[in-house]
């Protein structure tokens, strides 16, 4: 069974009232406000892992400016968490919401950003904004080396063989089209089968559909376990020489289970599939290796870990890259254009046709920066402290079922928790804790319907964590929940 806390099922009926009525006669003034947060001093500094005793303050403004150590007494750095030094650097963090302290928790939708990149950004406009690739002047060369740079970053960050593997997109959901509209449409014949998971999130699954319905490839799913994971025996299974590419993601962004990619890698090679991970929800949290995992494409956001929105990027193995045919035209993209036919451009240029999001690549860099200086592992350490935390606070709330598995000593979760609670619809659950306490969560199918259905609901509430949040800030949340869950029951 997955975390029951309290009740045997979720709901997925409507809601029973409409939240305005149900508001009216709550006046904010009279709430207490005993979930204010006690502010964190203000200090630009982050924590870095790889000198015991010290920590980083965060960049200067100059996208290649390393940042300088500076000693944390010992005393500080044992009561202090890592949520509660990094949040100084995250400016929208200090404002009050519908007057309490914000706290937010809707971090799998999207991650705030540091100083560090804001000041990044900002620089770029203010004194070098240019276009790339295209001009000898300085403007353009300094615009083009720290574009550059930012790819030469992300490759580092996820170990790539070679800096050429890495392609700008807008997004995650460009990269996994660019994927199916360029290697699907070239490689896939009818007959062929996609294997992907229930769990996947919208993104993954809809530019398969259309893929399949133009190729006559089949789509095949894999369930879940009643620990409500993906069935792995499963996927096992369904492998066969049918079987051109595994789409899977790493870590859910409903369940917050993590999968064994690597494991799924070896068992997918063995039947000569290829295999695509979506990876927004773990290269944020934890190390990602593509070579040691030995996927063939990966796909990640920008925005999702402290980076500016507008821009993610695609792994892929540079022989498949090579052999892959563009996925737009136009400048950038070519090698000589004539009037009947075109040559295109060796990877990654051949993936990023026009004027890309430049000073959004830079700002991924400065992100990439920023959490490198913090070490991946330091953020991961701490993420799994705080998810178990938030775990067993939820599990404190009457009648509320989580949905994913349980922690344990084998089993991690990411810090994240999507719940339903009984009778109470989620969004009624999200729109209260924000107008009533200033906690900001997510509520609905979060792009993830088959799930849902899989899961018997059509929506649930989900709060999720990053390395800049604190104990304090779950227990804030699981006491507004209870406040929330009170009042919508006493309207019964």
């Amino acid at each position: 069974m997955a975390a029951l806390c309290h009740f045997p099922s979720a709901p997925s009926s409507p809601r029973l009232f409409p939240l305005s009525r149900l508001l009216s006669p709550v006046s904010r003034a009279s709430k207490p406000q005993h979930l204010l947060l006690a502010a964190c001093p203000i200090e630009n500094s982050i924590p870095n892992a790889s000198t015991a005793g010290s920590r980083l303050r965060c960049f200067s403004s100059s996208p290649n400016a390393a940042a300088s150590p500076v000693t944390l007494p010992s005393d500080e750095r044992e009561s202090r968490s890592l949520g509660d030094i990094t949040r100084p650097d995250f400016p929208i963090l200090r404002q009050v919401v519908n007057g309490f302290n914000l706290v937010y928790l809707d971090n799998a939708a999207t991650s705030q950003k540091p100083s560090a990149v804001l000041d990044v950004l900002n620089e770029y406009y203010e004194t070098y904004n240019s276009n790339v690739h295209r001009g000898v002047h300085y403007l353009s060369a300094k615009a083009t080396d720290a574009y550059e740079e930012a790819r030469t970053k992300v490759a580092t960050f996820v170990n790539a063989m070679d800096r050429r593997e890495i392609v700008f997109t807008r997004n995650a959901t460009e990269a996994i089209n660019l994927v199916a509209y360029s290697w699907g449409l070239l490689n896939l014949r009818s007959g062929d089968e996609i294997l992907l998971t229930v769990a996947e999130h919208h993104s993954a699954i809809v530019p398969w559909q259309i893929v399949a319905k133009k190729t006559g490839a089949i789509l095949k799913y894999v369930g879940l376990t009643k620990e409500e994971v993906p069935d792995l025996d499963l996927l096992k299974g369904l492998l066969s020489k049918n079987t051109k590419l595994v789409v899977t993601h790493h870590v859910s962004n409903v369940l917050g289970s993590v999968l064994p990619i690597d494991d799924i890698v070896v068992w997918s090679h063995n039947v000569g599939a290829k295999v695509l991970v979506d990876a927004c929800q773990s290269v944020p949290h934890m190390i990602v290796d593509v070579q040691k995992l030995g996927v063939d494409f990966l796909v990640a956001s920008s925005h999702k870990m402290c980076g500016p929105t507008g821009v993610g990027f695609l792994y892929g193995k540079i022989e498949l890259l090579s052999s892959m045919p563009p996925f737009l035209g136009g400048g950038e993209m070519i090698s000589d254009v004539f009037q009947d036919y075109s040559t295109y451009a060796e990877p990654p240029s051949r993936f990023e046709a026009g004027t890309p999001a430049i000073g959004e690549a830079i700002g991924l860099g400065a992100a990439i920066d920023y959490l490198s200086s913090i070490s991946m592992q330091t953020i991961h350490n701490y993420e799994v402290e705080l998810s178990n935390y938030l775990y067993h606070s939820l599990c404190s709330v009457p009648n509320l079922h989580i949905y994913g598995p349980a922690p344990s000593e084998t089993v991690h979760r990411a810090a994240l928790c999507s719940f339903n609670v009984e009778k109470i619809h989620p969004t009624d659950i999200a729109t209260f804790l924000d107008e009533q306490h200033g906690v900001a969560i997510r509520s609905g199918h979060h792009c993830a319907q088959p799930l849902h259905r899989a899961l018997g609901v059509t929506s649930s509430a989900r709060a999720s964590l990053y390395f800049y949040n604190t104990k304090e800030e779950v227990d804030a949340f699981t006491q507004a929940l209870k406040d929330t869950i009170d009042f919508f029951t006493s309207a019964l």
